[in-house]
This record gives structure tokens, sequence and C-alpha cells, in this order.
């Protein structure tokens, strides 16, 4: 992702520099960046490091190491925010945990399995998540801590593909979703196992006609994220997307904002550091 969102400032011209200016905004005093209530979080903190990243903007890195360390070995987060401090320690640099907090970590992590070998943010869960799989996948990853029964974890995100040729972030869904759909893809390529032509023909027809992409069958207007994620999923899957490039950036441009920012979609009045981030996602695999 990282590496495509680095396309995005060529096509940003003379307004990258206002981007660069709107992430640096959002970083706060304690050395995380800013949710939408403007207090420091680490979620909004992955995003803010890797725009930084894609802006080729080098971040605050011992500013951000002291502010992780202040998690120890995230007791007490939740299982998105545990997930993604440990992505923005494998931003920022590989010396934020010791070796023993890191196995710590993996553990904590290791509570959100389910009994189907997936995993889901809401403890208790009998069957795992699409999201929830990836994200426990990815900090596996980044902590280079070995994840046992990964075949399990293949097992359940297939079980989530509805019948529409998609995939859901719950079982027993009849549609299935975008934000799911592009999870199943990135984990299931990692893994080694492709997704079918269904997936790719199940994400085109999500593309609405004014550019953009919506996050389920039937939702009335697109949104950045699910584009971001659409287009990212296409991409992994070799799919051609060339003829809704040019729409694509239209709809891109049109929640552009002279703050330096992008809107979530046309009817949000706020900006962040995730959908400034999908932004540049976006614009870099349409720039391609």
């Amino acid at each position: 992702m990282l590496q495509v969102a680095r396309v995005a400032p060529k096509a940003l011209g003379e307004s990258a520099e206002l981007v660069r200016r709107f992430i640096l905004s959002k970083l706060t005093s304690e050395g995380g960046f800013a949710d939408r209530e403007g207090r420091a979080d680490l979620y909004y903190s992955v995003f803010g490091i890797e725009a930084l990243m894609a802006l080729q903007t080098e971040p605050p890195r011992e500013q951000i190491k002291a502010w992780l360390r202040g998690f120890g070995d995230g007791a007490v987060l939740d299982f998105v925010h545990l997930c993604s401090l440990v992505r923005c320690a494998a931003d920022i640099g590989g010396d934020v945990f010791s070796e023993d907090q890191k196995t710590r970590l993996a553990e904590r992590i290791d509570f959100f399995r389910t009994p189907d070998g997936g995993f889901h943010g809401t403890p208790g869960k009998a069957q795992g998540s699409a999201y929830g799989c990836l994200l426990a996948w990815g900090a596996h990853a980044d902590l280079g801590v070995l994840m046992g029964k990964t075949n399990a974890l293949v097992d359940c995100v297939k079980s989530l593909q509805t019948k529409d040729g998609g995939y859901s972030n719950e079982p027993g869904m009849k549609l299935g979703s975008t934000t799911a759909t592009a999870a199943a893809v990135t984990l299931c390529r990692h893994l080694g196992q492709e997704p079918g032509a269904e997936t790719a023909a199940w994400l085109l027809r999500q593309c609405h006609p004014g550019g953009g992409f919506l996050a389920a069958p039937g939702v009335p207007l697109p949104d950045l994220l699910s584009t971001a994620v659409a287009l990212h999923a296409l991409d992994g899957l070799e799919a051609d997307f060339r003829n809704i490039k040019e729409v694509g950036l239209d709809f891109v441009d049109s929640l552009w904002s002279a703050e330096g920012g992008f809107h979530g979609h046309w009817a949000e009045d706020d900006l962040d550091c995730e959908y400034t981030y999908y932004g540049l996602l976006a614009l870099g695999h349409l720039s391609l």
C-alpha cells in the first residue's frame, strides 16, 4: 500500500505540500496523531505516519517512539488499537519493543482467536471476521512472531464468501461488503491462496457511475475507504480497471479540500488522517 501511495504526490503536484502540512497539523504534543476529537489515537496514528512516509516526509520518530512505549505491552488496549500499536512501531522503527514485549503482544493478539481458527475484534465470538484475520496476521508479521494454524485462518476467510461473489465481515450475510472483500483478497494472496475471478468481477460491480466504489451493493453513495481498498485489491488480482480510472480521479478530486485533507464521501464534512491516507492510496492506483 505504501509503495503505491508514494505515487500520489506526482498526481497532487504543488498540492502535495498542503497534504503534508495537514497531516503534520494532526500530530499532537504527546507524539501520536489526532482522531476527530483531537485526541492522540493509535489507529489514526497508523495513517498519519504512513501518509508522511508516502509524502517522503520524515516522521518525528523519537517523539512517536516515546509515546508508543508508554503503552507497554498493550494490556489496556482493545484489538484494533493493539494491532495499531504494533503497526505504528513497525513503521517507525524496530527498536520500540523488547523481544519479551513482542512475545506478550503476540499473546494478547492471540487472545482474540476464535474457535474456527480466525480472529475477531470482539472476544468470545465463535467465528472470525475478515478484518480481524487480516489485522491479526499483519500484526504477527510486524512483530516477527510466527502465527500458527494459518490454514485455519484461510478456511475462516473462505467461509465468509457470499453467494454474490464477494466476502462479508461476519458469517451468514447474504451480500458481500467491499472492505471485507478487499481484506479477504489481501490476506488470501499473502497466504498463497488466490481468490477466483468472480471476486474481481464483484469488486468492479461496486464501482459507482460517478466514480468511486460503494461499501456494499445498494449503498447510495461511494466512499473513499471503499474506493482505495477496492482499487488495491483489484491491482493485487491483476484485474483491468483502466476504463474507470478517469471517473475515479474525478471522484477523488471531488473529495479534496484546500485545507490539505480528503473527505470520506460527498456528505462528509470532517477531515482526518485516515481518509487523507486513503486519498493518497486511491490516487496512487489511479495514476499508475
